[in-house]
């Protein structure tokens, strides 16, 4: 694969936490960070290329040498076309930018362990500070990407075209080398709690809402008894505040309830996904709510996360012993709806299909699966998805594709994807050519010695 693929392929994947649009950017910074190229609207910073260098370089471990000027130009390319796809009306929602926030601190939380590591790591003051600057970088995403599928939506690749381009590759000894993949299945057993613990919770609400209707501080018995984990921080939540309006990232459940009550008005305690809330709305303003919340999970039992663990240990011993199926006990056992109608198959979220690189799998499940062979299964374990399910599950490796390079008839699609992908980068480096004739942009003195593929400096 060529560089300029992967540098492309980097920057419309890798997520830069740092990465600034003009619209965010202080003053004060701008003194004391060089400003390397504006275009349009949009600045970057000579911190930005630095930022962008060393995430590279950590992606292909210095595989490949690439230079200050070559990120400049990819970077200025991303610029270009954000500033397009407002110049041409490209539209996105608050709706649409808060979800994709709320799925990378999902992912990162989920990968790093806990807030506080993410805003350590990341070097962030606070979780507000965070998801400002998830926000802005979300924002331009969605434009970039928006735009770019705007200037190739028409373009396909014949079977010709394929053959060609991996012809040109084995030709050339430039065979990709394509990573592991594997397909897995799994039978999963939710646990819930018991209808006492339940009524325990709710009673539990119930209480406190009468307490705080009664004089006591909404505040300090979020602080003393909610299981929110942001409500002893700074940022959002603390003290079970937030802020939201109805496009906010927030589950359909807490919405619907916190746009039914009046000011200062308390809920009766109901279920979402996290758990169970009551909520009391502080102030309206507008199409904005100031609302608070306390959240109690119901427990589960340590005899009743043996017992659970106890039945899908006996179901995989009921699979390996050949007195069951495997496919056959995912369809009497598993509680997992989407996965019970696929054979126990789980799709890959990023590809929507059953493959998985290893390479990129999360650490957490690379360490159960990496050292099974072909048809093995996973040891019961507890697995708990943030706002969501707690659950016990058995994984079985379908299959397993190792480390390869290429084969025309055994990756066809793979190689099809990359002769696509050739072409609409082809067809975006046309489209550059002729935007940047009439785009406003200035190049910092310290970068109008690159000698850019695109004559960004309009000699």
């Amino acid at each position: 694969m060529s560089k300029k693929i992967t540098i492309i392929a980097f920057l419309l994947v890798a997520f830069t936490l740092k990465a600034q649009d003009s619209l965010s950017i202080k003053s004060e910074r701008i003194k004391v960070d060089g400003v390397a190229v504006v275009i349009g609207k949009n600045i970057v910073l000579d911190s930005d290329i630095e930022k962008f260098k060393k995430e590279l370089q950590q992606r292909i471990e210095g595989k490949i040498e690439i230079s200050d000027c070559e990120i400049l130009e990819e970077i200025m390319t991303q610029k270009l076309i954000a500033h397009h796809a407002v110049v041409d009306s490209v539209v996105v929602t608050d709706a649409e930018i808060q979800s994709e926030v709320e799925r990378n601190i999902s992912y990162f939380t989920q990968q790093l362990g806990s807030m506080e590591k993410v805003l350590k790591m990341y070097g962030f003051n606070d979780e507000e500070d965070l998801r400002n600057e998830l926000s802005e970088i979300q924002k331009e995403q969605i434009l970039v990407k928006r735009e770019r599928s705007s200037i190739t939506e028409k373009i396909d690749v014949t079977p010709e075209e394929v053959r060609t381009y991996f012809k040109n590759l084995e030709r050339s000894n430039n065979l990709p080398e394509f990573s592991a993949e594997i397909e897995l299945a799994q039978i999963v057993k939710y646990l819930k709690p018991t209808e006492e613990e339940t009524n325990r919770v709710i009673t539990k609400l119930k209480e406190l809402k009468k307490e705080i209707e009664d004089g006591y501080s909404f505040r300090l018995k979020a602080i003393i008894n909610s299981d929110d984990p942001a409500v002893s921080g700074n940022g959002p939540g603390s003290g079970g505040k937030y802020t939201i309006t109805r496009e906010s990232g927030f589950i359909k459940e807490f919405k619907e309830v916190a746009f039914s009550l009046d000011e200062g008005e308390i809920s009766e305690p109901f279920e979402s996904g996290f758990g169970y809330h009551i909520i009391q709305v502080e102030k309206i303003k507008g199409q904005e709510r100031d609302v608070r919340h306390i959240l109690i999970q119901p427990k589960i039992s340590e005899d009743e996360l043996n017992a659970s663990k106890a039945a899908l240990a006996k179901i995989r011993s009921e699979i390996l012993s050949g007195e069951i199926t495997f496919e056959d006990a995912v369809l009497k056992y598993s509680d997992d709806v989407e996965t019970r109608n696929n054979k126990g198959l789980i799709l890959n979220p990023e590809s929507n299909d059953t493959k998985f690189d290893l390479t990129l799998m999360g650490p957490d499940l690379y360490s159960k699966v990496n050292n099974l062979k072909t048809g093995e299964i996973t040891e019961p374990f507890y697995e708990e998805v943030r706002g969501g399910e707690k659950m016990h599950k058995i994984i079985l490796l379908k299959s397993k594709n190792e480390t390869h390079k290429a084969d025309f008839v055994k990756d066809y699609e793979k190689i099809q994807q990359l002769t696509l992908q050739k072409k609409q980068e082809e067809a975006i480096e046309k489209w550059v050519q002729n935007k940047i004739g009439d785009t406003y942009i200035k190049i910092g003195n310290d970068f109008k010695k690159c000698d850019f593929k695109n004559n960004w400096k309009k000699d």
